[in-house]
């Protein structure tokens, strides 16, 4: 359910200007880098929506809190969330109860809807004009599925405890549509409004955001410190609420799996399609919300068209798949307006890691895992970690701990590593050309050199930049990502901006430069 930060324009309306929807109505949050060492009882790495509601429920617990970024707050994945506020899990409860069990599933349900009132009450207690609003999501049958598979998801969600959740016969939705579930209650809002409000509501209370500040490593121990350059900050403990931990070298990416996502969004008449969350039972599902637009119109957004991160080069065909299926659905769309692609990390079970670091002190803790839930997951962490923090007994930890094993889940674990194993074989495969002459402007190729690989990208004024295409996680070749101009890892999920700069982890240096 989430997006990538880089909005683009469709190809007949393309423009150099990216940035998505949400940015057009919304600041990014920049403040000044960190310029001196400093110290509090907590220090979050990662400005996003796990890092900022740790720290403002940190900070509304009495703690100091300081929160560090490498870019502004907001500018990862959060800025271009399609943010579905749900207890629907993108796993569904038939799989999480079959991989974990009835108890968990309940916890899970309970933790979801909480988040969704958490969020609702942060907004009306810091009076946050973030276009929250509770409506309904519905989940459809796919012509190729058995309607059993509603039913016995229904089943299943009655036993985590969500009993208000109703099956509607074939008709029910605003399209053409099988049979589908109804989860009352749900929620959407406008992320980056969203955030503004936590990062006024934690400055009230004395926390402080420094933007534009790498962090280099985070050293465990009482106290802990975080290192970014020659600053650091002491602390009694440490949040690592990245996408993805750079911290853990192997352990924590063993548990989880990189997938790009792809999304599309075009206006439709203002009150043609009824508000509303919409998800199908396809397999990768599609994805489906509005957010206003104007006084005449709504944007319609539509994600979709799933694959494991850096192997794929079919983008813009995946978009024209997401297009075709949505304009069968809402013939009503306009002309395309936006498409991007971002990344999710998926877990065995489909639930986020949120707890201690198994591989660091106690005092060290990540959140990871978002499995297309990176709303209620983020919102999730923040709870849950500043009850940890404080000392205070959670009955979610144990469904979230990082640490955790689900071993009826084995299968899938090894397929997952025997894909990823897989990818080590680029390194004795050709390049994806032969020359830099063949690369167009703007875009980027790998090129075989001697013994060597390069990630070669030919900018719009022609200017050629060579990188190493080795990731600097643990080795694999990057590929490169013409949806979202970045150069993407297929083992583990690091991604490096077009001028390899890395912009996900678990890399956590650029891709060297090659002269």
């Amino acid at each position: 359910m989430e997006g990538f930060s880089r909005w683009r324009m469709s190809d007949k309306t393309r423009s150099p200007q990216t940035g998505s929807p949400w940015e057009k109505t919304a600041l990014l949050t920049k403040r000044e880098p960190l310029g001196r060492s400093t110290e509090a009882d907590v220090c979050v790495v990662g400005a996003g929506i796990a890092g900022l509601t740790t720290a403002y429920l940190l900070s509304q617990a009495g703690r100091s809190v300081v929160v560090l970024d490498d870019g502004p707050a907001g500018g990862g994945m959060t800025r271009a969330t399609t943010a579905h506020l749900t207890h629907a899990l993108d796993d569904r409860y038939v799989h999480l109860e079959s991989v974990r069990g009835e108890d968990v599933s309940r916890l899970a349900a309970e933790s979801h809807t909480a988040a969704i009132d958490r969020i609702e009450s942060i907004v009306l207690k810091e009076s946050i004009e973030c276009e929250f609003t509770r409506l309904d999501g519905y989940l459809f049958l796919s012509p190729n599925d058995r309607e059993s598979l509603l039913d016995r998801e229904l089943e299943a969600a009655h036993k985590a405890g969500l009993k208000l959740v109703e099956k509607l016969p074939s008709g029910g939705l605003p399209f053409d549509a099988a049979p589908s579930l109804r989860f009352p209650q749900q929620g959407q809002f406008h992320p980056l409004k969203y955030l503004n409000g936590l990062i006024a509501g934690l400055e009230r209370g004395g926390g402080r955001l420094y933007t534009g500040t790498h962090v280099d490593r985070v050293e465990g121990g009482h106290p802990a410190r975080v290192v970014a350059g020659s600053q650091h900050v002491t602390s009694n403990s440490v949040v690592v609420a990245t996408l993805t931990p750079f911290i853990d070298r192997v352990k924590l990416h063993t548990k989880q799996f990189p997938y790009m996502t792809y999304v599309i969004a075009a206006p439709v008449p203002k009150g043609s399609v009824p508000k509303g969350l919409f998800w199908d039972t396809e397999d990768p599902y599609h994805y489906v919300r509005l957010t206003p637009l104007s006084d005449d119109a709504d944007l319609l957004i539509v994600g979709g068209e799933d694959h494991k991160s850096g192997q794929a080069e079919d983008h813009d065909a995946r978009f024209a798949r997401l297009e075709t299926w949505s304009r069968d659905r809402f013939p009503q769309m306009k002309e395309r307006m936006f498409n991007w692609a971002g990344e999710v990390m998926e877990t065995l079970d489909g639930l986020a890691l949120i707890g201690p670091n198994p591989m660091d002190e106690d005092n060290v803790f990540v959140v990871t895992g978002d499995s297309g839930m990176g709303m209620t997951h983020g919102t999730i962490a923040g709870m849950l970690l500043t009850d940890q923090i404080e000392g205070r007994v959670n009955p979610w930890a144990h469904v979230y701990d990082p640490s955790r094993k689900p071993v009826r889940a084995a299968g899938r674990f090894i397929k997952e590593a025997a894909n990823m194993a897989a990818q080590y074989a680029d390194w004795i495969k050709g390049g994806d050309v032969s020359s830099e002459d063949d690369i167009a402007l703007g875009h980027g190729a790998i090129l075989r050199d001697g013994l060597k690989k390069l990630a070669v990208y030919r900018d719009s004024s022609g200017t050629v930049h060579r990188f190493s295409a080795v990731c600097t996680h643990l080795g694999c070749i990057v590929a490169w990502n013409a949806a979202a101009a970045t150069w993407d890892c297929p083992c583990h999920g690091s991604r490096f901006d077009a001028l390899g700069k890395v912009v996900n982890g678990p890399a956590n240096q650029d891709l060297p430069r090659v002269d």
